[in-house]
């Protein structure tokens, strides 16, 4: 596989408190050839959820951010395929909802978001975010062709540049 073989994905807590969105999306996923090779229903604590955002701390939108993410279950998947951090950033579309609706008005946070906050879902934006954010929520679990690619160097061609 290439060298994003493996993402992470969230649902937000108000997407799972909608079954309708919940099924479309997992729908949205399937018919995209994307997988699912693991999943995890959780309720974070407002430690765990600080930890996840950590880099988001001091802007405006963190205390929104924290409280969404404390504020019920959430759903916590690692996805899989060729190209997959790319192809789920595009099934959810941009994070700002307003610009999702009219850009990509088919996409999960478009046709899910309720904010820029509560915009239905989350995707790893890197493998290096995909390696750091699975060992939160899934630590006993290893991603070898993630990791191994992470350490890949440049090839050159040998013909001189």
């Amino acid at each position: 596989m290439a060298a994003s073989a493996f993402t992470l994905a969230i649902f937000k807590p108000h997407l799972l408190k909608n079954p309708v969105a919940y099924c479309a999306t997992e729908q949205l996923i399937a018919a995209s050839g994307i997988r699912i090779v693991s999943r995890r229903k959780l309720s974070l604590t407002e430690q765990q959820a600080k930890q996840f955002y950590r880099d988001h701390e001091g802007k405006f939108f963190y205390g929104r951010l924290i409280s969404l993410m404390t504020s019920g279950p959430l759903e916590v998947l690692v996805l899989s395929g060729e190209n997959v951090i790319s192809r789920w950033r595009a099934l959810m579309g941009p994070t700002k909802v307003f610009k999702a609706v009219y850009t990509n008005p088919d996409c999960v946070r478009s046709l899910y978001g309720l904010s820029d906050t509560r915009n239905a879902s989350h995707g790893s934006d890197s493998l290096a975010s995909f390696l750091t954010e699975a060992a939160i929520f899934f630590p006993d679990q290893k991603f070898p062709e993630a990791a191994a690619t992470d350490n890949c160097q440049p090839v050159t061609s040998g013909r001189g540049t």
